[in-house]
C-alpha cells in the first residue's frame, strides 16, 4: 500500500496519506488504498478509534487532476459520474458512518478534494496554519461532489467560500464549529494522539450509539438526501464543461495546485 500507510497502537489505528511529492494529491490508487485502510480499522476489534493524517507539508491538494489528462477528449460523462459516485460519494459516507469514532488531523493546504476525507471524521484538529478551501467554482462546477459545505460551514460561509473560492483559515473553521481544536503545528500529531487515547478508553458500544444517534439526527434533518441530491448537480457542472470545452479541467485551478506542492 504504498500511498497509504496503516499503523495500529493502543486501541488507535493511525492512516497516514502518503504522497507528500504531491502534496498528497489523490489519484484511484491512494482512495481505493484508503477505502481499504478504513475498512480494515473498522473490521479490527483491537481498534476503537481511528486517525486520519497526512505526510509532509499539506494534508491533501485534493484530487490529482493530471492524474485524468490521458483521458482528455475521450471521456463521457457516463464514466465520470460512475467513477465519482463510487470514489467520492460512496467512499466518503462509507467512512462516515463506520461505527468508530474518527479524527481528522490536518495541517497547511486542504483543498477540494481534501475535503471530501476530513469532513466525514468524526472531529477535526487542524495545526494553526491549516487552509480549507473549495475553489471548484474555477472550473465551472458549483463544490465537490460530497457537499457537506452548508452542514459544515452554516449558509452564508459556505455561500462565501462557494463564491470566491478563498480559502478558510483554520481559526475560522473553528468559529463555525467546522473544526473542534486548533493547535500549533508542532503540537499537531500529540495533540491528536492525546485526544484518541482518551476516546479509545471509553466504552466502545456506548460511542457506537454516541455517533449513531449524531449522524442519525442530520439524516432525519435531510443531510444524506442532500448529499445525494447535490451529487447530482455537481454532475451536470461536468456535462457543461464537456460541452463547451473537453477535459472540465480549467488551466487556473491546476496552476494553482501546482504551486502548493
Amino acid at each position: 500500500m504504498s500511498h497509504i500507510l496503516y499503523e495500529v497502537a493502543d486501541k488507535i489505528a493511525t492512516i497516514t496519506l502518503n504522497r507528500p511529492e504531491v502534496a498528497n494529491a489523490q489519484n484511484a490508487e491512494l482512495l481505493d488504498q484508503l477505502d481499504a485502510a478504513w475498512t480494515k480499522a473498522a473490521d479490527d476489534d483491537e481498534v476503537a478509534v481511528i486517525v486520519l493524517r497526512g505526510e509532509g507539508r499539506h494534508f491533501s491538494s485534493g484530487h490529482d487532476l493530471k492524474s485524468g489528462e490521458k483521458h482528455q477528449g475521450k471521456i463521457t460523462l457516463e464514466q465520470i459520474y460512475r467513477a465519482e459516485s463510487r470514489r467520492y460519494l460512496e467512499y466518503s459516507l462509507r467512512w462516515r458512518n463506520i461505527p468508530k469514532p474518527s479524527i481528522a488531523a490536518v495541517q497547511g493546504r486542504c483543498i477540494a478534494g481534501g475535503l471530501l476525507l476530513v469532513w466525514p471524521c468524526d472531529l477535526i484538529v487542524a495545526s494553526e496554519d491549516a487552509l480549507f478551501s473549495d475553489p471548484v467554482v474555477t472550473m465551472g462546477i458549483g463544490g465537490v461532489e460530497y457537499h457537506g459545505h452548508t452542514w459544515e460551514l452554516g449558509p452564508r460561509k459556505a455561500k462565501e467560500i462557494l463564491f470566491t473560492g478563498r480559502p478558510l483559515t483554520a481559526a475560522e473553521a473553528e468559529k463555525t464549529g467546522m473544526v473542534n481544536k486548533v493547535v500549533p503545528r508542532d503540537e499537531l500529531d500529540g495533540s491528536v494522539r492525546e485526544l484518541a487515547a482518551h476516546i479509545a478508553g471509553m466504552p466502545p458500544f456506548a460511542l457506537r450509539q454516541a455517533k449513531r444517534a449524531v449522524n442519525q439526527t442530520l439524516d432525519v434533518q435531510g443531510f444524506y438526501a442532500a448529499i445525494q441530491s447535490v451529487f447530482d448537480t455537481h454532475q451536470t457542472g461536468h456535462g457543461h464543461a464537456l460541452s463547451v470545452g473537453g477535459w472540465p479541467v480549467l488551466v487556473k485551478l491546476d496552476e494553482m495546485k501546482t504551486k502548493v506542492q
